[in-house]
C-alpha cells in the first residue's frame, strides 16, 4: 500500500507498507527512507531530530535513516538534497528521483530509489541509481549508509577461514583502516568469522568516532538492537574493483548513531550513463541476544541467509 502523509513536518512524505512492515519516505527533500518498522513498533532507523521538517537552504543536512551517496568522499559527496523529488508508481514499485545536482559541488549527477516491498514478510529492494547529466565522464562508486537507532551492534561478515595449507597461501580479504580506527576501543569485537562494532552514546575514547571497511563475500551485513535484526544483503560482484582498497560494506560510529553501509564498484560514468547499486532488506523480532561469533553463528547468520 502507498499512502501520501504528512511526517515529522514533511508534509510530502509516503508510507509503503503491508501487514508486516512499513517504510516512511521522503519526497520534499532527499530521496531519504527515514523509517522502517514492524508496523505499530519503533522504526530501526535513527532520525536526526534537529532536522525534522526542514527543507530547502545550502547547508547539507543528514535528516537520518537511508540515503544514496557517491564514493569518494570528497565536496561533491555532501551535496545538499533539501529540494523536492518526483515520484511515481508502477504495479510493483515506487521510484523516488531527486533532480541533477548541477550546482557546484554536485557535478550534474542524478539520484534516484526504487523501492519494493513485497506482498507479505519483511523483505523490501532498494534500487539506487545514480546519472552523469554532466558532458564530462567521471568515476565514482554508488555508497549506500543506513544510520541506525543508537544502542546496537553491528555485524560484519568475515571471508571463510581455513587453516594454512598449499591451497591457503594467498590472502582473500581486507580490513581496512581510516585515521580514527581504533581496535582497542571497547566498542569492537574482532571475531574469527565476523567484526562487530557497538554503538555506545556515553564513552570516553580517543576518538568519538570508529569506522571499518572489509571484503566481504557473504554480501550480507546486519544489526541488532533489543531483539529487533535487521539484515541488508549486497551480492559481492567477482572480479569488480571495490572502493577503499576493495571494501563492499563499511560500517561506521559515533556517539549518536551507527551507520551500516554497502558500496557498489567503481565505475567510469560517460555522458547520460548510469550505474545501479541494489540492496535487500529484511527485518526480524525476538532474535536472541549474544556477544561472540558462536551468537552470530547460530542466532544471525541463519537469518541472514534465509
Amino acid at each position: 500500500m502507498l499512502e501520501r502523509i504528512s511526517y515529522r513536518g514533511w508534509e510530502n512524505s509516503y508510507r509503503i507498507s503491508n501487514a508486516t512492515v512499513e517504510l516512511v519516505v521522503l519526497a520534499d527533500v532527499g530521496p531519504r527512507i527515514l523509517s522502517y518498522g514492524f508496523v505499530g513498533d519503533r522504526n530501526i532507523f535513527h532520525e536526526v531530530p534537529e532536522h525534522a521538517g526542514l527543507t530547502g537552504g545550502s547547508d547539507f543536512r543528514l535528516y537520518g535513516g537511508h540515503r544514496l551517496w557517491i564514493w569518494p568522499e570528497v565536496e561533491r559527496t555532501y551535496f545538499p538534497d533539501n529540494s523536492p523529488v518526483a515520484v511515481s508508481q508502477d504495479r510493483n514499485s515506487v521510484r523516488f528521483t531527486a533532480p541533477a545536482e548541477s550546482a557546484s559541488p554536485g557535478s550534474d549527477l542524478q539520484k534516484g530509489l526504487e523501492i519494493q516491498l513485497d506482498e507479505e514478510g519483511s523483505r523490501v529492494m532498494v534500487r539506487h541509481r545514480v546519472t552523469n547529466r554532466d558532458s564530462r565522464p567521471t568515476e565514482l562508486a554508488p555508497w549506500a549508509p543506513t544510520m541506525m537507532r543508537p544502542g546496537g551492534r553491528a555485524i560484519l561478515p568475515l571471508p571463510v577461514r581455513a587453516a594454512m595449507d598449499k591451497d591457503h597461501f594467498q590472502s582473500v580479504g581486507l580490513l581496512a583502516l581510516w585515521s580514527f580506527t581504533d581496535f582497542a576501543d571497547p566498542r569492537w569485537v574482532l571475531g574469527t568469522e565476523y567484526v562487530q562494532l557497538r554503538q555506545q552514546s556515553n564513552l570516553a575514547s580517543r576518538f568519538q568516532e570508529q569506522m571499518t571497511g572489509v571484503y566481504n563475500p557473504a554480501g550480507w551485513a546486519a544489526y541488532f538492537l533489543n531483539g529487533t535484526l535487521f539484515v541488508k544483503s549486497a551480492p559481492a560482484i567477482p572480479g569488480a574493483v571495490y572502493p577503499d582498497f576493495g571494501c563492499n560494506f563499511e560500517v561506521f560510529a559515533n556517539l549518536e548513531f551507527l551507520e551500516l553501509e554497502s558500496l557498489g564498484p567503481k565505475i567510469q560514468l560517460g555522458p547520460g550513463e548510469s550505474t545501479q547499486h541494489t540492496e535487500s532488506w529484511t527485518l526480524f523480532r525476538n532474535v536472541p541476544g549474544g556477544e561472540d561469533d558462536s551468537w552470530v553463528r547460530s542466532a544471525v547468520a541463519p537469518l541472514a541467509l534465509s
